[in-house]
């Protein structure tokens, strides 16, 4: 049994927000000592390159975990083979009222509501500027809650530039369903205009550092199928460098009966698996074979991993199926992804 077992059960007699903090400032800690150390390089090598960058393995950390950017040297410790931080918004908000997190465990899952609770886009330059980056680290973005959805391209310029020259690659985050209307975004000429408008800052951005940054969308799982060839042609033709897949759900057939399972919020978790897998087949299918995919959705297991490595991922993020089994599951991926990629035939 490892450690985290023997601490679950006490992290999860708190509410899921005060257990968050206080993982993270055990991390924080163990940042300092020699565990860190022997934790990160106790999890398999798996080299990938994907989107121009090199990831020491393929399994990163999804965004919502460290939204100002403030822990990223002690989840580095975890073996990641690279963060995501985030959403961070141009001002700081306060997200929705509390509560807003809310466990499912006989179902492994989360639904949260939690708004884009952010430090702002200064808190987090000044976070990122002090950390050691031992692996890539993308940046998630998103629009204040008070912006004008017709105003949500200035939100993302802002964002973009201002953590262009810390990120490795820049996350869009169109899909939550915890910001009014947000979704709006994933389709149609608002779609087609926000992807017109960040790229044309990106370029401006390159032609004054000289350096390329990555643009990943994230986008639901809850996308209709026939969505996709709009979506997908969008995404070449505005010279996207990768899509994320995907974001919470708000279905709840999977959880139906259980306690909390009619809180507002997004879905997370295990119930999530299958559709985001199925959203992966669907992207895979429509985009060119070397557009980067990166699969998020109900990983628990080194096999829930490379369900979505089959389907059509590049590369994978785990949030949900960390807080239920903890940082062994990071080793338990990378060893199976990499053991995958040795199998004969």
């Amino acid at each position: 049994m490892d450690l985290y077992s023997l601490l679950r059960p006490l992290l999860f007699r708190l509410d899921p927000e005060t257990a968050h903090r206080v993982t993270l400032g055990l991390l924080d800690m163990a940042a300092r000592t020699p565990w860190c150390r022997l934790q990160s390089r106790g999890v398999a090598a798996d080299p990938i390159r994907v989107m121009g960058l090199d990831f020491p393995n393929r399994v990163g950390l999804a965004a919502g975990l460290d939204k100002n950017g403030a822990h990223v040297d002690g989840l580095a410790c975890l073996g990641f083979g690279f963060l995501e931080v985030g959403t961070i918004t141009p001002r700081a908000q306060p997200g929705n009222p509390a509560p807003r997190m809310f466990r499912l465990p006989d179902a492994e899952a989360l639904i949260n509501r939690m708004g884009f609770n952010n430090d702002g886009l200064d808190a987090a330059l000044e976070n990122l500027a002090d950390h050691k980056n031992s692996v890539p680290l993308g940046v998630n973005l998103g629009k204040n809650f008070d912006t004008p959805l017709e105003a949500a391209l200035d939100d993302y310029r802002i964002g973009l530039a201002g953590v262009y020259d810390l990120a490795d690659y820049v996350t869009i985050n169109i899909s939550s369903p915890n910001t009014a209307n947000l979704r709006n975004l994933q389709g149609g000429a608002a779609f087609t205009g926000l992807l017109a408008g960040l790229t044309e800052e990106r370029a401006r951005l390159r032609d004054k550092t000289g350096r390329h940054v990555p643009l990943a969308i994230k986008i639901a799982p809850d996308i209709e199928a026939e969505a996709f060839p709009a979506l997908t042609d969008a995404l070449v033709a505005h010279e996207i460098d990768a899509v994320i897949a995907t974001n919470t759900t708000i279905g709840r057939p999977v959880v139906s009966g259980l306690p909390h399972a009619d809180e507002a919020g997004g879905l997370s978790g295990r119930p999530v698996r299958q559709r985001s897998t199925e959203t992966i087949a669907r992207l895979r299918e429509a985009l060119p074979d070397d557009f980067p995919i990166i699969g998020v959705g109900g990983i628990d297991s080194g096999e829930a991993a490379l369900e979505k490595i089959q389907a059509g991922a590049d590369l994978v993020q785990v949030y949900t199926g960390l807080i239920y089994r903890g940082p062994a599951l990071v080793g338990e991926i990378a060893k199976a992804l990499a053991e995958s990629e040795q199998a004969p035939g």
